[in-house]
């Protein structure tokens, strides 16, 4: 596994976890989105974290090879001023410090050949750094995008969920209505009506028959008063 995927990859699957965890429990969409938000930006802050040390070490890794290179072009003049001075010692006749002359630029050219190694060696681990640096530059910058696409979708996205919310009480309680079947209950309750009011109109026929009844005997007993009057005066007055 490489460095990049290490950093990125673990940062990535918390970031993951988070939001599935939030999704699990979710009960106001606008609160989740903010939480989401706030915990992606903390991943990123981890990330930039993370990717600063990676290139601090390379950037002290850079320096270090640099010291390994002036390093060997410091003994190498060394070694080559030993040597000179060993040939003009040695062009004069005195070949005992010509000779120590000599093992002073040999020890010089030991010292070289080290630093050189060492840079060499060096050298694939950096330019694999670099590369390494770049790719996680690249992430970073794509987790800030979607950082500010989500911000961008954050009011669309809280109006979206409210409105899929709003929907589904909705259907609730269509089913709910559906289920419970209001009408029969209003047919019995109009059947209830039906009934108190021909009860109604039933108590009015029988008064209004009763009154009727009643003027029928006052008419009857005024025509037989009047009949008995007549009948009287008939008569005629009687002595």
């Amino acid at each position: 596994m490489t460095e990049k995927q290490t950093i990125l990859g673990r940062i990535s699957q918390l970031t993951r976890a988070n939001v599935n965890a939030m999704l699990d429990r979710a009960e106001d969409p606008q609160k989740m989105i903010d939480q989401l938000i706030r915990d992606y930006s903390n991943s990123i802050v981890e990330a930039e974290g993370a990717i600063a040390q990676t290139i601090g070490n390379l950037r002290l890794a850079e320096q270090d090879h640099s010291a390994d290179l002036a390093a060997a072009r410091d003994w190498g003049t060394k070694a080559l001023a030993a040597s000179s001075r060993a040939d003009a010692l040695r062009t004069s006749g005195n070949t005992v410090d010509a000779d120590k002359f000599d093992n002073l630029a040999k020890v010089a050219l030991g010292k070289q050949i080290s630093f050189e190694n060492e840079a060499k060696d060096a050298e694939p681990m950096i330019a694999s750094q670099n590369e390494v640096v770049e790719k996680l530059k690249t992430g970073l910058a794509g987790m800030k995008e979607k950082l500010s696409d989500l911000k961008q979708r954050r009011d669309s996205l809280v109006a979206r969920a409210k409105s899929a919310e709003a929907q589904s009480k909705v259907q609730d309680a269509v089913s709910s209505i559906s289920m419970l079947d209001p009408t029969s209950e209003v047919s019995r309750f109009e059947e209830k009506v039906r009934r108190e009011e021909a009860r109604v109109a039933g108590q009015a026929e029988l008064a209004s028959s009763s009154l009727d009844a009643q003027f029928e005997d006052l008419e009857s007993s005024s025509a037989d008063a009047e009949i008995a009057a007549r009948l009287a005066a008939l008569k005629g007055p009687q002595d």
